[in-house]
């Protein structure tokens, strides 16, 4: 099974795009974004208190055999349910509550209705994936701070050095916000919202903006590629390029093993005590995220780069349908896997594809792309994966085992364009009505013609067969 994904030929694309911008904030103003992710904190925990309390209620009720209609009445966990009851409440839960932006009590409480629809949708079987857990209560020092603006006055200064928020007025920017003052200005964007948020030990604002967008046109559109990712390379293209893997984290690791250390000799703190870390705990837990932080901006600006040539150079991607939370259970690779990013990487590559007018399409998880022998279609039964080059008995092929199976990824495509659910029938076949384009025939291992190598189907059950056009 193969999903086609990405949008072609369009005009005009309107998309939700951010941007974000470092901050150099005054200790003043530092003082004042913290107080406002308090109080979405401190609306999040009482609201999160009083749903649990009703639950808890109902539970012990029905144990004690009471019908259902005479239950302690539910509540809402809707966004309006929660403010009204927060509404009713804040003068004594909050006699500060004035001091804020109503924006930041909104941000718990709209954070709080999500994770609740999420936890009661992954129950009842709505929602896929992982099973969601309960939502819980947010910590003061574990939690990051974040406050986000829907309404109010939010925009970018003329000198593109500043930015204005409700609340808290003018802050300066760490780095020109030219790129979003451009858009703003031709009228191709619109701001939504705005999220102050802290991490690696910087303040940054992100602006969730609508943009119109012109479609953009692949520099070689009828070009087709296959990206294989791995860990020894990052991606093996069919085209016979290998994108190295930079490998960040194992660059990093030494530094921030020392890191580490001197934060464990430190004072830190003890909750049975009460007992606040020291100032060195502080600095070096600060210098320790700071590293981790300069890691994750390196792998995002590489796969950023990588994934923006390839939808800007080929009108087709081919990819796999990789099983990265299943990869990650093995333990001698979980750690170059995720430093990696596979499911980043072709997250940038379904919305870079729309926004350039190409296309992406999603190979089957269980698609022996590395099996099958991209000269001559034959699968081996079993490969390991200490054998990094691909050695064929059928027709004696010798390749890197990347490249073949980005061969194999690029020839899937070709299968993709020439059938899909309309020209099926329930069976998966080819209807019996006159044969147009690409259709599937039988074909003996070692005949493949050297146009049409790697054209196998899928799962390895049609190894015996070839694409070729229909009489």
């Amino acid at each position: 099974m193969v999903t086609v994904l990405g949008v072609a030929h369009r005009e005009r694309l309107s998309v939700v795009q951010a941007y974000r911008f470092a901050l150099d904030l005054t200790p003043r103003q530092e003082r004042a974004v913290l107080a406002h992710a308090g109080a979405a904190r401190v609306a999040h925990n009482w609201a999160l208190a009083r749903v649990k309390a009703v639950m808890d209620q109902r539970a012990a009720e029905r144990t004690y055999g009471t019908p259902d209609e005479h239950l302690t009445p539910t509540i809402g966990w809707s966004l309006p349910a929660l403010h009204r009851a927060w509404n009713a409440v804040k003068a004594d839960v909050a006699p500060w509550w004035a001091e804020c932006s109503k924006e930041a009590f909104n941000t718990g409480l709209d954070a709080l209705a999500r994770a609740l629809t999420n936890w009661s949708d992954s129950r009842s079987g709505k929602r896929a994936g992982r099973r969601v857990g309960f939502p819980r209560f947010k910590s003061r020092r574990r939690s990051t701070p974040s406050v986000r603006f829907t309404t109010g006055a939010i925009r970018v200064e003329p000198d593109r050095r500043h930015v204005v928020l409700p609340r808290l007025g003018r802050l300066k920017l760490h780095e020109s916000a030219r790129k979003l003052a451009r858009r703003l200005e031709a009228g191709t964007a619109r701001i939504l919202s705005a999220t102050v948020r802290r991490g690696g030990g910087r303040w940054y604002v992100s602006f969730t903006c609508a943009v119109q967008r012109d479609a953009g046109v692949p520099a070689r559109p009828d070009a087709t590629v296959g990206v294989d990712l791995g860990v020894t390379h990052l991606a093996a293209l069919s085209t016979g390029e290998v994108e190295p893997n930079p490998r960040h984290l194992d660059t990093a690791a030494r530094r921030m093993r020392r890191l580490a250390r001197r934060m464990s000799r430190g004072v830190g703190p003890d909750r049975r005590t009460g007992r606040r870390g020291s100032k060195r705990w502080k600095r070096a837990r600060v210098r320790l995220g700071r590293a981790h932080a300069r890691v994750a901006h390196l792998r995002r600006d590489g796969l950023h780069k990588l994934t923006t040539r390839l939808a800007a150079e080929y009108g087709t991607i081919v990819v796999e349908d990789l099983n990265v939370a299943g990869m990650l259970a093995n333990r001698r690779l979980a750690r170059r896997i995720a430093d990696a990013g596979f499911a980043e990487l072709r997250r940038q590559l379904a919305y870079k594809t729309g926004w350039s007018g190409g296309r992406l399409v999603v190979a089957d998880r269980w698609y022996p792309s590395s099996k099958t022998c991209s000269g001559c279609g034959a699968v081996k039964t079993k490969l390991a994966l200490s054998e990094r080059t691909y050695t064929c008995t059928t027709c004696g092929l010798v390749l890197d085992r990347d490249v073949n199976a980005a061969r194999n990824l690029a020839a899937l495509a070709v299968t993709v364009a020439g059938s899909g659910p309309e020209t099926r029938n329930g069976r998966g076949a080819d209807r019996k009505t006159r044969p147009r384009g690409l259709v599937a025939v039988k074909r003996q291992p070692g005949t493949a013609k050297a146009a049409n190598t790697g054209t196998v189907p899928p799962q390895g059950r049609t190894s015996n067969h070839e694409l070729t056009y229909a009489s």
